[in-house]
């Protein structure tokens, strides 16, 4: 007969480690998408720029994965056209580690080939996928 008291209890994890406790961490900021979509039109373009960087860093810090805010910002600058595919591809693949349906897509992208009204989709689409996730 073994007596389970006698076995020692395990080293508890070392300070410098992190203990998860859910798997994600904080919810990105909900927005309106008209704001998102009529700011980014006023501004030349230059909120749509601070709002890469955002939803970029949002959802590395949310998820743990991506490119985030930097090298979003990097990307979004040089070949901006990548982030049209690149935004929806990692929203949609957040939902899917989440075990959700993906509201978005990569191919969502392809909604800016209408001229400006396909950008207002566009937008609607990927930040309205980024409100549910974060509400």
């Amino acid at each position: 007969m073994t007596d389970t008291s006698d076995t020692p209890a395990p080293p508890p994890p070392p300070a410098s480690v992190p203990v998860p406790t859910s798997g994600w961490g904080p919810n990105g900021k909900v927005r309106e998408p008209i704001a998102v979509a009529l700011l980014s039109i006023v501004t030349l373009g230059i909120y749509f720029l601070v709002w890469t960087y955002k939803i970029f860093k949002e959802n590395k810090d949310f998820s743990g994965d991506g490119v985030g805010g930097v090298i979003g910002l990097v990307i979004g600058l040089v070949i901006g056209v990548v982030n049209l595919f690149l935004v929806p591809s990692e929203i949609g693949n957040i939902y899917e580690r989440m075990g959700r349906e993906k509201p978005v897509r990569g191919v969502t992208a392809f909604w800016n080939l209408i001229p400006l009204a396909g950008f207002f989709i566009w937008v609607f689409k990927v930040q309205g996928a980024m409100n549910r996730l974060y509400e």
